[in-house]
């Protein structure tokens, strides 16, 4: 299929009583797994899941994901907390290989492709309210958070796959009495700050594409991590893998790497770096452990004749805003850098590797290197308050992290998203356009051998 597209109109959210509660209508969307494996959702306000048809044929029930229910408050490093309501019931049903649509109640789905060739990319989509940091985005303006505007262009480029790179919830905390930008919205980790930070804006894009998700520091179990399991991850559901207790947290904040296959000649890698910090992590914790263990199990899941893309939240090879406009630091994850370090030594990230894409920076670059590492992109500009301005570029040879020496860097700190158009045919480059909220192109960005070279439009 040349596109993969939803193709009846996905209801949006409307607002119906005085206590800010929002109404969704039934939505379906699929979210796509390891192995290329699609997962139908349906997400609703009813009590039961509906049948689904599969190519008109008699109807078979979806099955329970996930229930209606209030859970108890999971600890954070909020001030304010309440108890998570979550009244949108999750059910879903795995694409058969051979079907080609699907049907539930009035809305017919196209199956995933089986090959992909142009992909819209975004990450950090959400409306920053955060008491901790005093950061308060003004939700209600669609200037200030334009997700539902690049949600809508990003659409129009007609993707057949949609990758998020983490980052979707971002209300965690009340919207201060005296700041209209973002009076009455929701927050917290239920149902309702979801709809009002994901799916309502979201639609247009959701009805388009099947989407891949990649699972960000917002979406930890100590954060928005159950919501994530709910709606969003495309593994089965398993309760001690829902973040909903605490005791389970060491195993439900980790997610095995897996590869997702885009066609005969490419290949992403997706990884779980949502339990990182900002320090260098010790060896003998549990997050260095873990992702120690998991690179080990990297090179059984590689086909070394495909491309690879390697997918995580946070960036290893970056630059990050400094304290003042014109300054520029190392911005790769500390974290995720001491375990690559000890795991690839001054080759930083594994060989069969050919271009790294991240989130967590709240901006769009794309570095080349003077040494022989894979080009990075960050993109991370979809929506969620800026965290300071990149400079347009830097000295030849900047080193980001040990070794990792910067020959081209491009970026723009402006609110948008991108399209990767891949090749099915050998050794033809790869283009990647970066767009402004409004669908106008900033860059275009040819990929080959692990390189890029972006001109500014």
């Amino acid at each position: 299929m040349a596109h993969v597209f939803f193709r009846l109109v996905v209801s949006v959210l409307v607002l119906i009583s005085s206590r800010g509660a929002f109404a969704l209508e039934p939505m379906a969307y699929t979210v796509m797994g390891r192995d290329g494996q699609g997962v139908l959702r349906w997400i609703t306000e009813k009590s039961t899941c509906p049948l689904v048809h599969w190519d008109s044929h008699p109807g078979v029930p979806m099955q329970l994901r996930a229930a209606q229910a209030t859970i108890v408050a999971r600890s954070s490093q909020q001030i304010d907390r309440k108890n998570a309501n979550f009244e949108l019931r999750s059910c879903e049903a795995v694409w058969p290989e051979t079907v080609k649509s699907a049907q539930v109640e009035s809305i017919v789905v196209a199956a995933p492709a089986t090959s992909y060739q142009r992909i819209v990319i975004i990450a950090d989509t959400g409306c920053r309210m955060k008491a901790s940091e005093n950061a308060f985005q003004d939700c209600n303006d669609s200037s200030a958070w334009p997700y539902a505007e690049i949600a809508k262009r990003a659409a129009e480029q007609k993707p057949d796959l949609v990758v998020h790179i983490g980052d979707i919830h971002y209300r965690e905390s009340p919207c201060p009495a005296q700041r209209s930008g973002c009076a009455n919205s929701p927050w917290g980790y239920g149902a309702d700050a979801w709809k009002a930070d994901f799916f309502e804006p979201s639609a247009p894009l959701l009805r388009v594409a099947p989407w891949l998700f990649v699972r960000g520091n917002h979406e930890v179990c100590a954060r928005a991590g159950q919501g994530w399991f709910r709606y969003i991850d495309a593994q089965p559901w398993q309760e001690n893998r829902s973040c909903n207790e605490p005791e389970f947290d060491a195993l439900a904040d980790y997610s095995k790497p897996y590869i997702f296959s885009i066609n005969a000649l490419t290949q992403f890698l997706v990884f779980d770096s949502s339990a990182t910090t900002g320090k260098r992590l010790e060896k003998t914790s549990t997050t260095f452990k873990n992702y120690q263990r998991q690179l080990i199990g990297l090179d059984s899941l590689l086909n070394k004749n495909k491309k690879t893309v390697f997918l995580s939240h946070h960036p290893l090879l970056a630059i990050a805003p400094g304290r003042a406009d014109s300054n520029a630091i190392a911005g790769g994850n500390k974290g995720l850098l001491s375990v690559f370090e000890e795991m690839y030594q001054d080759h930083l990230i594994p060989k069969n590797i050919d271009y790294l894409m991240h989130g967590h920076i709240h901006a769009f670059e794309a570095l080349s290197f003077l040494s022989p590492h894979p080009a990075s992109f960050v993109l991370g500009n979809s929506g969620s308050a800026y965290e300071g301005v990149l400079p347009e570029t830097v000295s030849a040879g900047l080193e980001v992290a040990s070794g990792a020496k910067v020959s081209q860097f491009y970026s723009h700190s402006d609110y948008g998203f991108s399209l990767l158009e891949i090749s099915d045919k050998d050794q033809a480059p790869w283009k990647l356009t970066a767009f402004d909220r409004k669908g106008n192109s900033i860059f275009l960005c040819e990929l080959s051998n692990q390189t890029t070279r972006c001109t500014r439009h």
